[in-house]
């Protein structure tokens, strides 16, 4: 089987397709680029540098796919890229290079227009960026998280699994799994439940995350610190995986601070 190649697009020699992928007109895949089976390039798409992009991912025209950093002390150095299997990447955007490392992309991400992955972020499976959410740099996204369009995500901040993030948010600190942040800048107002809902966690599920949240952040309840509250919720709640993720997020040592609830109202 032999790919599909428009005339007009430019393959470099070294670079590993799959005999089942598509490449349409004015694309540029450079030398060191491996793309998987049944992927395919609509236009005017360009991919550089070790980028490695799975089977079946769809990527739509502008988008610019393992460029080097933009980070101006890493001098442009040329770094690695994975992307898994069966992604989206809409028009335009834009994914960097790892620098330290390397920059991942999990299966069955959603990368919508103009949004951008700078470098050695680390996104897990199904993790969605809206139109034009942006990731600094050595950002981590947990599997399942959304992130809304118009959303500015400080470098090495921490996202956690099933996380939600409202729009036009400005995030400078880390969100726990499960949880809801929005504004600017961003805060926690409880529980991600109509995305658990979606994800068909059952509804006592989500009763006990909320319960937990409640113990951990309602402050006018518990005047302790956040870190006897760790340990007293976690002692209540021993055998609970959902839980237990929380708590090792927040036990985690991070760069950033905590997002955290501003109002007893934020408690959902």
């Amino acid at each position: 089987m032999t790919a599909t190649i428009h005339p007009t697009a430019i393959i470099e020699a070294g670079a590993r397709l799959h005999g089942s992928v598509a490449v349409g007109p004015f694309c540029h895949i450079g030398a060191g680029v491996e793309i998987g089976a049944g992927a395919v390039l609509q236009s005017h798409v360009v991919v550089m540098g070790r980028t490695v992009i799975g089977a079946r991912a769809r990527v739509f025209p502008f988008a610019s796919i393992g460029a080097p950093s933009q980070d101006l002390k890493a001098a442009l150095a040329e770094g690695a890229l994975s992307i898994g299997e069966d992604c989206i990447i809409r028009e335009g955007v834009t994914i960097n290079s790892g620098v330290d490392a390397s920059t991942r992309i999990g299966a069955g991400c959603a990368l919508l227009a103009y949004s951008h992955v700078a470098h050695d972020c680390r996104l897990g499976d199904g993790v969605v960026l809206a139109n034009q959410a942006l990731l600094g740099g050595h950002v981590e996204i947990g599997d399942h998280a959304s992130i809304g369009g118009g959303t500015a995500v400080h470098q090495n901040v921490r996202i956690g699994s099933h996380a939600f993030v409202g729009g036009l948010a400005g995030v400078e600190g880390d969100v726990i799994p499960f949880g809801l942040a929005g504004g600017n800048r961003a805060h926690l107002f409880g529980v991600n439940v109509v995305g658990l809902r979606r994800r068909a966690f059952s509804a006592e599920r989500i009763a006990l995350l909320r319960e937990a949240y409640r113990r951990l952040f309602l402050k006018d309840a518990d005047a302790s610190a956040l870190s006897e509250r760790i340990d007293a919720v976690e002692a209540a709640y021993a055998d609970n995986a959902d839980v237990a993720q929380i708590l090792s997020f927040l036990r985690a040592r991070s760069q950033r601070p905590l997002c955290a609830p501003r109002r007893r109202a934020d408690l959902a």
